[in-house]
């Protein structure tokens, strides 16, 4: 499939999926009352739901899984693992520490300490891990990357345990709704809030495509090649770092996507990083716009985390791309 078609194709699912986002939710609206509502007429209630809540899921939907998918194929050409993906840091980890954490405290799942706290766990589990791949010298070393990762997740999930075994009822079920992902509280301020850290980091990682495509080949070669390998992966670990950090403050623990959506992209156009990184981060974006859609009618009026759909949507889907690479 030509580059070129595949990224139109991509950009018209994700307006229809946006669209679609904005058309269907827990509350049954008609085309017509949202067409309405977007000219700034019809009932006030119909104008708040479009304008006030629905717009801002969908948007923020769309960042945060342009920015999970990214990130993945950031890790999947670093780790130069294709399974590799955006929570193998334990970034997701240090995340949920900090937002569970809050609820403990006592404040509710929409207020603003807890994506404030959510970040800074993940960024404090991006510190732990880069700290331990760099003691032995300044080399990063990917393999120990990798292990840091795994073990910094491990200790975060005893502290939720912890947390969580002296907490009140009530607290648990709001940490483990949160932990299974949610677009659910989005509003104009943490789509805001998410772009701020999102588009800048994107747009750097883009940027890094050439060096990256050299490390592909083999570090040492890239480095004769003309590439500051151990800048490249310090800076694009940190971006890639930045990007899961944004998404799973504002939107809980959201898994698949940036294993699968890379994943797929790559089968479909190559490994280019030219190519393979915009077209991950439209592809992650459209997957979970659709996936939310279908959180939200699934059981209506009852909404399903749409974690919940990424993982019963990405499994199958990737064992069959799995499957497809190995026969091929």
């Amino acid at each position: 499939m030509s580059r070129t078609g595949l990224g139109l194709g991509l950009l018209v699912l994700l307006a229809a999926s946006v669209l679609l986002g904005v058309r269907f939710g827990p509350v049954h609206l008609t085309t017509g009352d949202v067409l309405t509502a977007l000219a700034g007429g019809g009932a006030d209630w119909h104008r708040r739901i479009v304008m006030e809540i629905r717009f801002p899921r969908v948007f923020l939907g769309a960042l945060v899984g342009g920015g999970l998918a990214l990130a993945g194929a950031t890790f999947q050409a670093l780790l130069r693992n294709p399974l590799a993906e955006p929570y193998i840091l334990g970034i997701s980890g240090g995340a949920s520490v900090g937002a569970v954490l809050v609820l403990s405290l006592g404040a509710g799942a929409a207020s603003w300490p807890l994506p404030l706290a959510a970040f800074a766990g993940a960024l404090l589990a991006i510190l732990l891990v880069f700290r331990v791949a760099t003691a032995s010298g300044r080399s990063m070393d990917v393999r120990v990357l990798l292990l840091a990762g795994v073990v910094v997740a491990a200790f975060f999930t005893a502290c939720i345990a912890l947390i969580l075994s002296i907490s009140e009822a009530r607290t648990v079920q709001s940490a483990v709704h949160w932990i299974m992902g949610s677009l659910a509280g989005a509003s104009w301020r943490s789509v805001a809030l998410t772009a701020a850290y999102t588009l800048p980091a994107a747009a750097l990682l883009l940027t890094l495509a050439r060096p990256l495509n050299l490390m592909a080949i083999g570090e040492e070669t890239a480095h004769y090649l003309g590439a500051d390998v151990e800048r490249v992966k310090r800076l694009a670990l940190a971006l890639a770092a930045l990007l899961t950090a944004a998404g799973v403050a504002t939107a809980g623990v959201i898994g698949f996507v940036g294993l699968v959506v890379p994943h797929a992209i790559r089968l479909l156009v190559g490994s280019d990083h030219r190519a393979l990184l915009p077209l991950s981060f439209l592809g992650g974006a459209t997957f979970l716009v659709l996936s939310d859609v279908v959180a939200q009618l699934v059981l209506a009026p009852t909404q399903v985390p749409v974690g919940v759909i990424t993982a019963f949507v990405g499994v199958p889907l990737f064992l069959f791309l799995l499957r497809r690479s190995l026969t091929a």
